[in-house]
């Protein structure tokens, strides 16, 4: 969103605003003109009076007593307009305020009607009112409820169903914009910039790709054409494959794009290319070598040169597919995917395939997480036990699992003769189980990329198979991402309008709010800590959130400290201002910002801007000045004020937090927009010619 031409609404709307004058405005110039015609009617008396008296000498009192009459009369007449204005003016402002709040902010508390005392009945007809409208609202809302629960519960299942789904799932308008994605997608994309509803998916993912792919499904004109592609990060660290598909409607429809990542697999197979290269050439020139000496030896066989060559040619042969093998083996295991399996579950899986056989099993395991296929692990051990039993060597075995450096080693132990390699190498040749087909044991092996052998030692016999790859279960499962994020309303939304002719509705905003270590920016104080959270479509986007410490690279003051609670210990290893900055204008991007006291804030945001290399030119809006708007200017809005007015609850412990009076801020301002287009003030342009009526309160940053 282009950032120009915002500072003034359109001519006809800033002369449809300008001419309303307030109700207090309108008593003062009532009272003005009660003042003026008394002063008026005085004069003109008095003026006949004289005239009629004849006596020259008389003009002096004639003078002084209108005088002392029309001050009289402006006194009383001001005298009576400020207790009106008091007690009827402030007051009918006070109850409009509370009415509309209680009209278009869901939750704003109970409606206060001790302002009209000297009212009347229009204190209690208000609070009947506003009584009435509760009810009726209540009544609806669990009417409304009643009826959607259903909607609801399935909307619910379909979230879990996509937030579990592995792959990561965009789906984005035709303008490129995101309206939709899922847990799997954030993670993807974590590694560059993070998904955003309504920000360009090219924010987070090369551009050229995508538009390739998008023109072509447009041209094919089949709904049901889909367009697999490879696409990098913005910041090329991963690469991912994609599949595109156009959503029905339009000559610029929308598609849903699914991402996998696929950075491993391709650094795999690049790695199993290199070294079967390297395989090839190594082997090429001992073969050749080898091949000439074969032919000379024919000619010459008693030359004990000759047979020095040839030592050496195959020495050096085998010492070259010897280390290629080893490397071989051990890179293996990284080009098959292997599963995480519990160490817990593979002893379960494992006693009860060996008791079925009728094997005794005795088990002990570390709580280990081991990279194997589990079923294939179980089922060659089972086949050991089985074949142990059969052999008549041991119908009773043991079970040990233990961490062994980064893997893990199993032994399966018995008490009695030990097994021969031989018979390990046969056991390993055969099926490896009757259900697993014609998989044999050996297989097994390849694919984990290891070996087994059999050891014996004061009667006890054991076979040790380890495991490459191994790490302890932590007491707590790390959380899965299974938040969707979407919109779809977004897939309708309208191109941009000129920003002052933009409804408040449809405008993306970031609301923040810093902590620093002081109040004087000029006199070196520096931000500690940074949040902001988005609201899209009048909605707050629960995952779309920044909250960072920042190192401000000086001491923090211990009276910053007690109100923030903010210590050097807590910013040590944070980011510094200039990085903190940087993400900070990334993640507000497009955005119009919103805090609270925003001449504060933004003065820290500005005086960095050269040193990142990007301007803070965003359109502002204040939630003080909003406040005056809706309340007048001679109410408190300090931000534990408004949000008393308006029923929202700050915890203690989130007061003075940035994060904290982040959302504080964010959902007065949610409860504002109602009430502001209840005034009539629909547009942004609307907001910046009413703020700017209150500019003795605060500086409006809008220029």
């Amino acid at each position: 969103m282009k950032f120009a031409n915002f500072s003034s609404p359109a001519p006809r709307e800033r002369e449809a605003m300008g001419n309303g004058l307030s109700l207090r405005q309108r008593l003062l110039l009532f009272f003005a003109a009660i003042a003026v015609g008394g002063v008026v009617s005085v004069v003109g008396g008095l003026w006949l009076g004289f005239q009629h008296s004849g006596l020259p000498e008389t003009q002096s009192a004639f003078v002084t007593a209108g005088a002392v009459a029309s001050f009289g009369i402006i006194g009383i007449a001001a005298w009576v307009w400020l207790l009106f204005d008091e007690n009827v003016g402030r007051a009918l402002d006070r109850l409009a305020a509370g009415m509309r709040a209680q009209a278009h902010a869901d939750g704003a508390g109970t409606f206060d009607a001790a302002p009209g005392r000297y009212l009347g009945d229009l204190g209690p007809a208000a609070t009947a009112l506003t009584d009435a409208l509760a009810e009726t609202r209540d009544a609806l809302a669990e009417a409304v409820e009643r009826e959607t629960t259903r909607l609801k519960e399935e909307k619910a299942r379909l979230e879990a169903l996509l937030s579990d789904v592995p792959a990561g799932v965009l789906l984005c308008s035709g303008a490129h914009q995101l309206v939709f994605y899922n847990g799997p997608a954030t993670d993807i994309l974590g590694a560059g910039a993070a998904p955003g509803l309504d920000r360009k998916v090219f924010d987070a993912l090369r551009e050229a790709p995508l538009m390739h792919a998008y023109e072509r499904l447009v041209a094919a004109g089949d709904a049901e054409a889909v367009s697999d592609l490879l696409v990098a990060t913005r910041d090329g660290a991963r690469v991912l494959s994609g599949r595109m598909r156009l959503l029905e409607g339009g000559s610029a429809p929308g598609y849903v794009l699914t991402l996998r990542d696929v950075t491993g697999d391709l650094a795999a197979h690049a790695g199993r290319d290199r070294l079967l290269e390297e395989i090839f050439d190594r082997i090429r020139r001992p073969a050749a070598n080898l091949q000439t000496v074969i032919g000379v030896l024919a000619e010459d066989a008693g030359s004990e040169a000759l047979n020095a060559a040839l030592l050496q040619e195959v020495g050096t042969l085998a010492a070259s597919v010897k280390e290629l093998a080893d490397r071989y083996d051990a890179a293996r295991g990284s080009w098959a995917a292997l599963p995480s399996t519990r160490s817990a579950d593979l002893v379960d899986g494992f006693r009860a395939r060996a008791e079925a056989a009728g094997v005794a099993v005795k088990a002990e395991a570390d709580d280990l997480i081991l990279r194997c296929d589990g079923f294939e692990t179980v089922a060659l051990l089972a086949g050991f036990a089985r074949r142990l039993k059969a052999a008549g060597i041991a119908g009773a075995v043991t079970l040990r699992l233990v961490e062994d450096g980064a893997g893990a080693m199993i032994e399966l132990g018995w008490t009695g003769p030990a097994l021969t390699v031989g018979m390990l190498e046969d056991w390993l040749a055969g099926p490896l189980d009757p259900a697993a087909g014609e998989a044999t044991g050996r297989a097994v092996l390849t694919s984990h990329a290891t070996e087994c052998w059999p050891e014996a030692e004061d009667g006890r016999a054991a076979i040790l198979l380890p495991i490459r790859e191994a790490r302890r279960a932590g007491a707590r499962v790390a959380a899965i991402a299974r938040q969707v994020v979407y919109d779809f309303d977004l897939l309708l939304k309208p191109p941009a309008a000129e920003l002052a002719a933009t409804p408040l509705g449809d405008l993306i905003y970031v609301v923040f709010d810093t902590e620093t270590t002081g109040l004087l920016p000029e006199a070196g104080d520096e931000i500690v800590q940074i949040a902001g959270l988005r609201l899209v479509n009048g909605r707050r986007i629960q995952g779309e959130v920044l909250d960072m410490l920042v190192d401000p690279g000086r001491p923090i003051p211990p009276g910053a400290t007690a109100v923030h609670g903010i210590s050097d210990r807590m910013v040590a290893g944070a980011p510094g201002i200039a990085e903190a900055l940087t993400r900070f204008h990334r993640f507000a991007e497009g955005a119009v910002l919103i805090a609270h006291n925003a001449p504060f804030d933004m003065t820290f945001l500005k005086r960095r801007e050269a040193e990142i290399g990007q301007a803070f030119d965003h359109p502002i809006l204040d939630t003080v000045l909003l406040s005056a708007v809706v309340y007048g200017q001679t109410e408190s809005h300090s931000l534990d004020a408004l949000a008393a007015r308006l029923g929202i609850t700050i915890p203690e412990e989130a007061r003075h937090t940035a994060i904290g009076d982040t959302i504080a801020t964010a959902e007065a301002f949610l409860k504002l927009l109602p009430m502001l287009k209840g005034k009539g003030i629909v547009t942004f342009g609307d907001v910046l010619t009413e703020v700017r009526k209150h500019g003795r309160l605060l500086r409006d940053l809008n220029a």
